[in-house]
């Protein structure tokens, strides 16, 4: 998949400018599909010469310009043809700390607790934006409330897979750290 369907979806919220888009991408859809600022812009501008999305642009005072996008016609149906499409294959996960691990047996054990516990932290943090993000979705209703009051619930199941991808992460690291000290104790 590319960086232009996640662009599309983005843009399922309502127009944006980039840079609501990279804020977007950032707090959203960063936990399943990673983005640069300038990536998003190179996309936006082939979406728009593709006739995907349309731009206006909006007059400021003491600000430089700036381009709204929207969805045409042709990118919604893009963007429902890709949805109903099957993936082409199945996620894989690519993950340079798991090598280091794997690989830690002929390395120092402590710097490989630091690489863990550096991951943890990262980790926690993010856990902790993801459930931030939650309850400013759900405003003060229960999950039941929002899923049958809400225009559109996938924003929500994409946050649901981030927070549980990373309590997977903060488990592992945690019961990771706790192997390693037993071994340690055991040497």
């Amino acid at each position: 998949m590319s960086l232009k369907y996640a662009v599309l979806a983005a843009l399922l919220e309502g127009e944006a400018s980039g840079y609501e888009l990279s804020k977007v991408f950032d707090v959203s859809l960063a936990n399943f599909w990673p983005a640069t600022p300038q990536q998003l812009y190179r996309e936006l501008e082939r979406l728009a010469g593709d006739g995907l999305i349309e731009a206006r642009v909006v007059q400021q005072e003491r600000r430089p310009n700036k381009r709204m996008f929207t969805l045409t016609e042709a990118g919604r149906a893009d963007l429902h043809t890709f949805a109903a499409t099957p993936p082409r294959r199945p996620t894989a996960v690519r993950d340079e700390l798991l090598v280091k691990v794997q690989a830690m047996d002929g390395a120092d054990p402590g710097a490989t607790r630091e690489l863990i516990e550096e991951r943890l932290t990262w980790s926690r943090a993010k856990l902790d934006r993801y459930r931030r993000v939650r309850d400013r979705l759900l405003d003060g209703r229960t999950e039941d409330e929002y899923l049958g009051e809400a225009d559109r619930i996938g924003p929500y199941l994409t946050l649901m897979a981030g927070i549980t991808f990373e309590e997977t992460n903060v488990a592992w690291c945690e019961r990771a750290l706790l192997l390693l000290k037993r071994r340690t104790a055991v040497s």
